[in-house]
This record gives structure tokens, C-alpha cells and sequence, in this order.
């Protein structure tokens, strides 16, 4: 497909203009050996390499000259859109002022400026902000920081932790171990951190199938934590570590309940909770935080992504003020936390985190993805009568349809669906096995959703 005209952010609403003449595709002659690339099957990416040559608001383009529409979020990040004028002069003006600063005994401004800036942002309580690079990192930081509140409250035998099934809580060695996406397990199950059980996942296909919003069926899928106190004692666990929203693995809405009931059981058990937020941070359920949206408070809270719109990498973990006291008074030496990294709250960083939350503020995305919601659920449900589909889930400005898998292969007509998407549709969407996920950025309009959907069913139609 061919478009002539593209969307515009002006403030909170958007205007049409018209849209510059394609990039010259020979601008991307490159070689592809050298690069290992992430999480892709290589030898198929290069034989038929997905280039994106530049970016704004909705849309990339390609190296070819199409302009591709973004239904997520470059990978759940830029919320804001893309190329933002507000972060781009916020980088620009702060690289050429403080290019880097030790963290470690020194300090700079800005990042100051910005866990403070976060502080007001997070639910009451968790004031207390520690910078890393990435969700991974920020998972990690989470963990050490049980393991060493534990240890200042006399209780070092608490070392257990819990995570859960179709979990997702990045690559380090502690987010791997805590997650339930089994390929991740599986490559590195040898090395994985010892103590750890896992609830069951909250999938029910069964009895939740094509859900608006939270499912109604399954609050008892947090009871499994019951069983694991019963097995192992409540006083050997540190703490369960929960994505509020699934994403990586499908887009896994929580059941009616499901939340509280964790919280609950970690409460009469003296048991940390852990809210991934990686991806459900910074507005993708209308509210800052999923934490707010469903009203449930964690001890700790691990973001990343949409910190920085995606502009720079970025990760933090942010505490209960009780929990960040606790360690601190307990050291008996000058450092009391005995982890970091060279790039923890990075200058340059720091200047597109509070650029960012300022233009979240100043547009009102977060309200906007509140009043698009319904909008955006009437729209994914409509493709239930399309070829393939077996279940739709959504939650905010996240959505995810998910594909019967071809017989025998699981993932390939998922992967299918998005290489089509993207040649023959211009239409950019995540795969997970055989779900397609979706999480746009948040200055989409009504249009835009309807083209996404419209492009996705024009894809299962054409689909064997």
C-alpha cells in the first residue's frame, strides 16, 4: 500500500497534512553478516531484511520508501509517537552539555530531577527510585533489593522466589529464572537461579475467550500461592514478582479479582510483591501505572520502555520508602547497597525521561488512552468473525488476537500474518507464537485504529 497523507500531533489533537515523498530506497545499501540480531530468526530476517530507515509520529519508513504504520509502539515504548520535537531538542541540548557522569559517589542534576519527577508520578508510597539501563536490569535491581531487605529485617532466609507461568521479566539470569516463558528457561535451565516456584499461568482460553477487559473467570489461579507457602513456608519467600498485564507472552489480561487476591496473600504472609511494568507503565491502561488502574499497590515496581518514549535506554526500579529505609539503616559501612551500573541514571537518559513525562503531561496521552479504550476494544472484537481467530483480548490501548496455529507448527502463521502485515500492508505488529500483539502509540486516533484492523483482516483473509 501506498499512503499520501500522515497524521500530525498539534498538542492533544491531530491534523492531516501531507506527507513528504518516500526516502530513496538505495539510502540502505548495508552489509548484514556482522550482526547477531536479538530475539530474531536470523537466516530468515536476512534473507528478506525488514529495514526501517526513519520514523515520525505513527509512522517509519522503510528502506524501500514506505511509510509503515506503528500498532506497537516501535517494541511498547514510544508511547508519545515518534521523534518527538520536545525529547529530540531535550537530547540534543543535554549531550552537548554533560555527555556522561560517574554514578557512583557523584551525582548530577538531572537525576535527581527525574526520580523526583517519577516519585509524584507513582502511587503513594513508592518514593524511592533506583536508575538502570533496561526492564531487564531493572528486574534484577528488584530482586537484589528483596534479597537485601531481608537481610536488614533479620530474616536472610527469606530467598525464595515466586514468579509465574507465560511470564515475562527480561534476559538476565534473575529475570530468566522468574519468568515462565519456557524457551528462555529452557536454553539456560542449568544456570537459573535456584529458588524459585512459579503460579500457574492465568490463560484460560475456555471459559475466557474473547473477554472485553478483564475476564471474569479465574481469581483462583491465585490461591496456587497458597499452596506454595503450605510447601516450602511463607517465611522462606522474598517475593512474588507478577506482570500486572502479560505482554511478551500474548497480552494476558488479569482476571476480575486476580490482583487483589495476591496482594491479600502476600500481606498475611509478609511477602514482597513485585509489579513488572515494564510494559504497562506510563500510560498503555490510561492510568501512569496498571498499579492505579486496578487500584492494587506492589512493594516495588520495575519500569523501563516508555521512560524515555524509547529514545534512550532506560530502566528504574522504584520502592516502598519502608523498604529503601530499611536497607539503609541496616549497613554498618559507607555503601549500602552493593550494586549499580556505569550508566545508571545516565545524563543524557535523564534528559529524555523528564522530557518525556513532560510531554505526556502537557498532551494528556494518559487521559487520551483512557477516552480510546472503548474505541479501541470495539475495534479488535470486530475481527472476531475473522479467518483464524480463536480468542481477542484487550485492556486499555493494548490489544492482542491470537491465531489457531497451522497444524503441527506452532508460530508460523503467526510470523505469517506479521512478515504480510508488514509488505503487503504497511502495518508493523508484534508476534508471540501465534498471537499477534498490539500496544500503538498512545497519540493514535479513531482513523488510525481502524486502518490497523482493517489491515490485519485483509492479512488473515489472504492467509492459507
Amino acid at each position: 500500500m501506498r499512503h499520501g497523507l500522515r497524521l500530525v500531533a498539534t498538542g492533544a489533537g491531530r491534523t492531516f497534512e501531507a506527507m513528504a515523498p518516500p526516502l530513496a530506497p538505495a539510502a540502505v545499501d548495508v552489509p548484514l553478516d556482522a550482526l547477531w540480531m536479538p530475539f530474531t530468526a536470523n537466516k530468515h530476517f536476512k534473507a528478506e531484511p525488514r529495514l526501517l530507515v526513519a520514523a515520525r509520529d505513527m509512522h517509519y519508513t522503510t528502506a524501500d520508501g514506505r511509510h509503515v504504520l506503528d500498532a506497537v509502539a516501535g517494541l511498547w515504548c514510544v508511547n508519545a509517537g515518534h521523534c518527538r520535537a520536545p525529547i529530540v531538542d531535550a537530547v540534543q541540548r543535554a549531550v552537548a552539555t554533560l555527555d556522561f557522569a560517574p554514578a557512583f559517589q557523584m551525582g548530577h542534576p538531572q537525576s535527581f530531577k527525574l526520580a523526583s519527577a517519577l516519585a509524584g508520578m507513582l502511587p503513594d508510597g513508592l518514593d524511592r527510585v533506583f536508575f538502570s539501563n533496561s526492564g531487564s536490569e531493572a528486574v534484577d535491581t528488584a530482586l537484589k533489593i528483596a534479597l537485601a531487605y531481608w537481610r536488614a529485617r533479620g530474616e536472610p532466609e527469606r530467598t525464595l522466589f515466586v514468579g509465574r507461568q507465560r511470564g515475562y521479566h527480561g534476559v538476565g539470569f534473575g529475570g530468566i529464572s522468574v519468568g515462565g516463558m519456557p524457551l528462555n528457561r529452557e536454553a539456560f535451565a542449568a544456570q537459573l537461579l535456584p529458588h524459585v516456584q512459579h503460579l500457574p499461568s492465568t490463560h484460560d482460553l475456555a471459559r475466557n475467550a474473547f473477554s472485553r477487559g478483564q475476564p471474569v473467570h479465574g481469581a483462583e489461579f491465585a490461591d496456587a500461592l497458597e499452596t506454595i507457602i503450605a510447601d516450602v513456608g511463607g517465611a522462606r519467600i522474598a517475593a512474588v514478582i507478577v506482570e500486572p498485564v502479560a505482554g511478551s507472552t500474548g497480552v494476558l489480561v488479569p482476571p476480575v479479582g486476580y490482583l487483589e487476591r495476591l496482594r491479600a496473600l502476600c500481606d498475611a504472609h509478609g511477602i514482597l510483591l513485585i509489579f513488572d511494568e515494564v510494559i504497562t507503565g506510563f500510560g498503555r491502561l490510561g492510568a501512569p501505572f496498571a498499579a492505579q488502574h486496578f487500584k492494587v499497590v506492589p512493594d516495588i515496581i520495575t519500569m523501563a520502555k516508555g521512560i524515555t518514549n524509547g529514545t534512550i535506554p532506560m530502566g528504574a526500579t522504584a520502592v516502598r520508602r519502608a523498604v529503601h529505609d530499611a536497607v539503609i539503616a541496616a549497613s554498618e559501612r559507607g555503601i549500602e547497597f552493593f550494586h549499580g551500573y556505569t550508566y545508571s541514571g545516565h545524563p543524557i537518559a535523564c534528559a529524555a525521561g523528564l522530557a518525556t513525562l513532560q510531554l505526556y503531561r502537557d498532551e494528556g496521552l494518559f487521559q487520551r488512552a483512557a477516552s480510546l479504550a472503548p474505541v479501541w476494544a470495539n475495534a479488535l472484537h470486530a475481527l472476531r468473525d475473522a479467518p483464524h481467530v480463536i480468542d481477542i483480548r484487550n485492556l486499555g490501548l493494548v490489544g492482542a488476537v491470537e491465531l489457531a496455529p497451522r497444524d503441527g507448527t506452532v508460530g508460523a502463521r503467526g510470523l505469517d500474518a506479521m512478515v504480510r502485515c508488514y509488505w503487503e500492508e504497511d502495518l508493523l505488529v508484534r508476534v508471540t507464537g501465534d498471537t499477534l500483539a498490539f500496544s500503538p502509540p498512545l497519540i493514535i486516533d479513531e482513523t488510525e485504529i481502524a486502518q490497523i484492523v482493517a489491515r490485519v483482516r485483509r492479512v488473515l483473509e489472504r492467509i492459507a
